[in-house]
């Protein structure tokens, strides 16, 4: 009986220490300068909620401080995977309000035989015809989105599609693979 008592107190605290730990890694700050990290409550002001999915080191949330940027918290976050898309992100973006990011893939991560990266097509220079070839977008949502960009300059991230007329969480889920922010 005894021993059935120590194991359970054993375990409690177990536990108790690994959700004190994974509490520190989810509240932890990048405050901008290389390799510097600090936590602090997540009501703090000065600081905001970034989300990272996709092909991230370490996916999940972060609380960085407003003015870091997106690099800063992906260094945080381990850095992007070796699949990781470098043409669909802008490493110096400054995070400035609660926002999410996803990486995505160069090659489908459901063809583990495929040598060939996925085909994608630049949101930030394709004409109305380039971006209609995506099975993604109608006539109208591509012409949607040439507008938004000759009228907002470029897209910052992917996740700006969803700024776009016609481009809800559904359309966005379906394209995110195939396009990017700059060319080969």
């Amino acid at each position: 009986m005894y021993k059935v008592i120590i194991v359970v107190v054993v375990l409690t605290l177990v536990f108790i220490i690994a959700f004190s730990g994974v509490e520190a890694v989810s509240n932890m700050i990048v405050d901008g300068t290389a390799n510097t990290t600090s936590y602090v409550t997540t009501t703090d002001p000065t600081t905001v909620q970034v989300t990272l999915t996709g092909e991230v080191t370490r996916t999940g949330t972060y609380t960085v401080k407003i003015g870091s940027t997106l690099g800063d918290v992906l260094e945080g976050a381990g850095g992007i995977t070796a699949n990781g898309d470098e043409r669909c992100f802008v490493s110096t973006l400054e995070i400035t309000a609660k926002n999410a990011f996803y990486i995505p893939p160069i090659y489908d991560n459901e063809d583990t035989c495929t040598m060939d990266p996925i085909e994608k097509v630049c949101i930030n220079s394709a004409t109305q015809s380039q971006l209609q070839e995506l099975s993604a977008f109608s006539v109208t949502v591509s012409g949607a989105i040439v507008n938004y960009r000759s009228s907002n300059g470029d897209f910052q991230q992917l996740e700006d599609l969803k700024n776009v007329p016609g481009i809800g969480s559904a359309t966005f889920e379906k394209c995110k693979n195939f396009v990017t922010l700059y060319e080969v």
